[in-house]
Formats: structure tokens, sequence, C-alpha cells
């Protein structure tokens, strides 16, 4: 059976001994010939064409000509000595050159036999020539596999020296293919193959090494895409699946009192139809046998709060209690005192648990929570304690998940018999693409409309010679009784020149606008729970008009007087970044501004980031240049970029093909939900083989 050859390791591949096969497994991750099957080209060189010597331009590009050496001479230089070929076919000639490896390369030359020869050329006195060519004899040219198109291969710096070239790599995988006698397993249903106009697995290996020509390397291309991500797909789906059939959820049958009261009477503003549906289908899961595992997306200041908070009252309804778990202390405490009045309203028991919480609250919190009687616990990692026991948890909601590691969530899992419905929630918009791979496991939900009555804020890019012209306007805004955010960037490599930063800005900040006629507060990182919250609560009340700040205000602060956001040298911030710190403003009635300070030297990427900023204010719109720029596991971050090791599809091109796959997978499951029909043999036996050998697609977490 090849797929058990194919688990042999590389060290016993003709070519391969103990010191390459060493070097293959730390440099590249090849373990056994399967790694090495699935060593995808990172481009091609296109060998199908040659050249006449008459018919060369002096445009230095690869160009690949037919033809004999007819003269080998050693010419004198400076330093050393160059090796000369004299390189003829019937049209011209041209001189091959070799600067080092002399006395090997001349020991090998054949005067008046065939080569191939290809590489760049160069016009010296009038007569071509190509240095350190790349040369086969045109006999061993016409019978190797490679012979069209040419694969390129990644690789490493300590490859290229330890003498493992291209190649050399192209002639493992040529042995390997010999060995194999190129009979590999199919891994889709004949039904996926036809409908999708795929080729077979076997071709679509042999030309994505080998290509004939440039529409069977397409083909290939295509159907690998598309196999990556069907079975990616497939898994998550599968995950999704599985959740549902085994893990029993909580029926919530009651939308009661609490929920109605509430709606009909409390409701601070009429919810969009985005929310209305996200509610329902939330109602739905839970009122459902199966525990709920929602992803809920929208966009800064889409009220995604009330919606969580209106999931919570199902759960209330039902006698069963509500957590809402934030990455930071801040974002904790803000989502407590917006959840406070709302509770009031209804005499709802809440808390706050975060680790500055004081031993006699927290003794009380945990009685309350054993005892019944306290409904929702908002707070931050305090709540993973062993010592934070729940009577019935019903709901636990997660904002921010990307932030909290796998092993956090089960121990949320765990602090009841049964799991509790789970949504979690994220303000920073993932493209749909990464979302499907990522979350694909998760039910999506997204809020993609803001309430009514927003204004869009304006955004404005400025350099720093502009500044005192933007001084003028916060002047202007100050005396409209608007108060000024001035954010300055935290790169965590140089906490010492964050800090000058910062500092060098509040005094020249603090010049500009002198006491008594204006506040300055400031907030950074470095200074003490107590001391930033003071600091930000005189910002609140309105007692100071400008907060000089470091990305600790990124989230957690809702001032709705607050109407400009300066952002210091915004080239240093990620997308995602940008648009959450803008969306600190813009909360209340008036028009607000965001205004980008950068310098004149810009990357392109700066550039496009800024261009995007001042362009658009849809999160997702923005997420999708994010990915571009960034890739998808810089976006995710460490915890989740594990996800999306892919040999060869890319999230970001092939979108329409991640689409298609899903739609596949979806459809094998729903009408085969154990792979056990005989059409779907090949899709259940490469699906059961993922799982017995890790190392196939390492990239499924």
């Amino acid at each position: 059976m090849v797929q058990d050859v194919l688990q042999t390791p590389i060290d016993y591949l003709k070519g391969v001994g103990p010191n390459r096969a060493s070097l293959l497994r730390s440099e590249l991750g090849i373990h056994t010939f399967q790694d090495l099957i699935h060593l995808f080209p990172n481009r091609y060189i296109d060998r199908t064409q040659f050249y006449k010597l008459n018919a060369l331009e002096q445009n230095n590009a690869e160009v690949q000509v037919i033809g004999q050496i007819t003269e080998i001479r050693e010419v004198g230089q400076q330093r050393g000595k160059r090796l000369v070929a004299t390189f003829r076919d019937s049209t011209g000639k041209i001189d091959l050159v070799w600067f080092r490896g002399q006395k090997w390369i001349k020991e090998r030359l054949k005067l008046h036999t065939d080569y191939v020869v290809f590489g760049k050329t160069n016009l010296f006195n009038g007569v071509f020539n190509m240095p350190h060519p790349d040369m086969e004899l045109k006999t061993d040219f016409d019978k190797s596999l490679s012979s069209a198109i040419q694969p390129i291969y990644p690789s490493t710096e300590k490859l290229s020296n330890r003498g493992i070239s291209n190649r050399s790599l192209s002639k493992l995988v040529e042995h390997l293919f010999q060995h194999v006698g190129n009979s590999f397993d199919e891994s889709l249903s004949d039904e996926i193959l036809m409908h999708n106009g795929l080729i077979s697995k076997k071709d679509a290996l042999t030309n994505i090494h080998f290509p004939k020509n440039q529409k069977l390397l397409a083909s290939a291309q295509f159907r690998l895409k598309f196999e990556e991500l069907f079975f990616i797909q497939l898994q998550l789906v599968y995950k999704n699946l599985i959740h549902k059939s085994k893990i029993k959820g909580f029926l919530f049958e009651t939308v009661g009192t609490h929920f109605n009261e509430f709606y009909n009477n409390h409701l601070p503003f009429t919810l969009t139809a985005a929310q209305k549906r996200v509610v329902k289908e939330i109602r739905g899961d839970m009122g459902s046998n199966a525990q709920m595992n929602r992803l809920l997306q929208g966009d800064v200041g889409s009220g995604k709060t009330i919606v969580a908070f209106l999931s919570m009252l199902i759960a209330i309804d039902n006698n069963f209690q509500a957590t809402l778990m934030a990455p930071t202390e801040i974002l904790a405490i803000q989502h407590y005192n917006s959840l406070k009045p709302m509770c009031a309203a209804l005499g709802i028991n809440i808390a706050l648990l975060t680790g500055s919480s004081k031993t006699a609250s927290r003794k009380e919190i945990h009685s309350g929570l054993e005892g019944g009687n306290l409904n929702i616990l908002v707070g931050t990692h305090a709540i993973l304690e062993d010592k934070v026991k729940f009577k019935n948890l019903g709901l636990a909601i997660i904002d921010e998940q990307h932030r909290f590691g796998v092993a956090q969530r089960s121990k949320l899992w765990h602090k009841n018999t049964s799991p509790p419905h789970v949504l979690v929630m994220t303000a920073t918009p993932i493209p749909r693409t990464l979302a499907m791979s990522v979350y694909g496991d998760l039910d999506i939900s997204v809020i993609d409309e803001l309430p009514p009555g927003r204004k869009r804020i304006k955004t404005v890019h400025r350099y720093d010679s502009n500044r005192l012209k933007v001084f003028g306007f916060i002047r202007e805004e100050i005396k409209k009784g608007r108060q000024v955010y001035i954010v300055y960037p935290l790169i965590n490599e140089s906490q010492k020149l964050d800090f000058k930063d910062l500092m060098d800005g509040y005094e020249s900040i603090a010049r500009e606008f002198p006491m008594p006629n204006y506040q300055i507060s400031i907030v950074h990182g470095q200074m003490k729970a107590t001391d930033k919250d003071f600091e930000m609560q005189r910002f609140l009340k309105g007692e100071t008009q400008i907060m000089v700040a470091t990305t600790v205000i990124e989230v957690g602060v809702n001032v709705p007087n607050a109407s400009v956001m300066i952002i210091e040298s915004a080239e240093r911030f990620g997308l995602s970044q940008l648009h959450q710190l803008r969306g600190r403003v813009g909360r209340g009635a008036e028009q607000s501004y965001c205004i980008l300070m950068t310098s004149h030297k810009l990357g392109n990427d700066s550039k496009t980031r800024m261009e995007t900023m001042v362009r658009s204010s849809d999160g997702f719109e923005i997420a999708e240049v994010d990915l571009k720029l960034r890739g998808p596991g810089d976006i995710m971050g460490t915890q989740q970029s594990g996800v999306l090791r892919l040999k060869i599809a890319s999230i970001v091109q092939d979108k329409a093909l991640l689409s298609l796959a899903r739609t596949w997978a979806k459809k094998v499951l729903k009408e085969d939900p154990k792979l056990s029909s005989p059409k779907h043999l090949p899709i259940n036996k490469t699906y059961t083989q993922m799982g017995k050998y890790k190392n196939m697609w390492n990239y499924i977490s």
C-alpha cells in the first residue's frame, strides 16, 4: 500500500545519507517520503523554449540553448583565474565562464558533445557570456522527468552551503517517484473529481513536480489546493457535527420574564436588523439540544454587548447563571459598568472579579455563585481559578477569543458537570476566509451594520510638518466642549524608547496647552492600576480635556464626549489596531475625527494602511486589506497561526476555492456523516490516515 511506503523515513531514499537526512529534517521539516512529496515548489522556470545563439538579446534574461563546447581555456585575472569554454551552435557562439571550482568543472566538460545549457547572459566586449551556467548532457536532459518546466523548491542558506542545491532536491524527488512507482492512492471521490474537473491525485503530484506544460501545471495546482482546503474544512465541519450530536447542551426552552421585560421596556435603542438576526440565531442554539458554540463578530460600536446581555437573560430566565470573561481588567470593568445599570433595572445580581478584587469581595462572590443568588459574573482570567465555582453555569461569553488559549477555554467548560453554552465575541473583524479556516468548527454570527444615528468618523492623514494646524484644530474642538485622545505607539522590544516618545509628546502637548486653561491626563502601561483608573476617571468626568496615552486605551474606554483621536507615528501600528483606536471616538452624537500623524518617509505597506483607513470605516474591508498585507499567521497571533501552515493553498489568493471546498465538505458530511458509503471510501481512508500520521497535514490543530 503506497500510503505506508510514504511513511518511510527519508534516510532510506537513494541519494540521502544520515547527514543529508538530518539537514532535511532540521531545515525543511522533511522526516518521511510523504513530507518530500508534499514539498511543493515555490515557483517554476519554463525550460520548454530553446534559443538560437544569434537571437540572444541584451536583457539579462535566463535563456536555454543547445550546442557543443569547441574549446576550453584558462584566463588569468587580477586575483586567480577564470575558466572559459567556447560554446557554439549552427548560428553563432558564446562564452561559458566559471570563476570558482574550475578544476572540478574542467575535468567533467566534454568537447564536441551536445549539451543543454541554461543561465543568464551578459554582453562583454561585444561577445555574449554566461557565468556559472546550469548544464546537462542532451541525452540526460531528454531522459529526465523534469525536462520541461523546472521546479524551484523552498530552500535555506544552510542547505545551499552544504551542497543541497535545487537540482539536488529535484533529483531526490525524481528518485522518490521512481521508488514509489507513481502509484499514489486517490483521496477524493469520483463525484468530486468529475463535478469540479479535477485531475487524479497521481497526475496532480506528477505535474506539480514535473509539469509537462503550463496547462497541466495549472490543473495540478488547482487539484492540490482544492484537496488541501477540502480536508481542512472536512475536519472543521465534522468537529462541529460531532460537537452537536455528542455534547448535549442545556435546553433553554423559555424566553421569560427578564428577557421580555428588558426587550419591551428597557432597551436603550431599537435593535438593528443584524442584531435581531443574531439574537434569533443564539436563541435557536440555546433552544436546541446541542451545546452552543458560536462566534459573534461585530465591528467597533456595532452593539455586541446588548446581544450578549440578551443571551444572558435567556440563561437567567431558565434558572441558570452566566459569565462574561474579558482579556484585560480595563475591558472587564467597562463591560461590568455597561451591564450594571441594565441589571439594576431588572433586579439581577451582577459582580466583577479581577486580579485586583479584594479578599472580602472575593469571598462574597464565591458564596453568591455557589448559592445561586449571583446571576452574572464579569471578570478576567480570575474567573478560571479553581476556587470559583458556579451553582449552575448555563452560558459563558468570552470576549476577544484570540487572546485566550485552548486550555483556558476548557477550564471554563469544566466549571460545571455539563459544559455551558459558549458565545465567543470579537471586535476585531476577521475576514470570512480566515474565519472559515480558523473558526470553521464554530457557528458564525456577524453584526454587519451600525446602530442608526451613528455619524461616520472623518479620518485624515497628516504629516508631522502639519502639526501646528492640527494643534489649532484641537483648540477649536476643546472650545466646543469636546475631549481629545493623543495616542503614542507601544512596541514591546523598546519600552524605554516608547516611554521617551510618550514623555516627549506629553511635554510638547503641555507647552501647547498650558494649565490652568487646559488639563491633561496621562496613561501608560507602566502605571499602577489605581493611578491609571484615577486618570481614566478624570477624563471620563470631563475634568481633563486631553488624554495622552499609549495603546492601553485600545479597548476599554467609553467616553461619548471624546470626539478627536490623534494617532502619533501611525505608521508603526497595524491596521486592526488603528481601526480599534479610531473606534474609541464617535460614541456620542457629535461629529468625530481621527487624525493619523506620520513622518514623510513611508514604505508601500504603510501608505496602503493610511489610504485604507482614510477611505474605509468598514472593519471587514479593513481586515481583508490587513490579511493581504500581513498574512494569516500575524493576524491570528501566535496561538492560532499554527492552524494555517498551508502547503500549497493561500487563504488570501484562493478565497473562491476555499468556499467551494467548504461547500463540498458540508455536502459530503450531510449525505454521509460517517463517510461509510463506498463512493466516499477514498475520502474516509485519507481522513483516517490524517489522524494516524500526524505529519501528513500538520497544520490542522
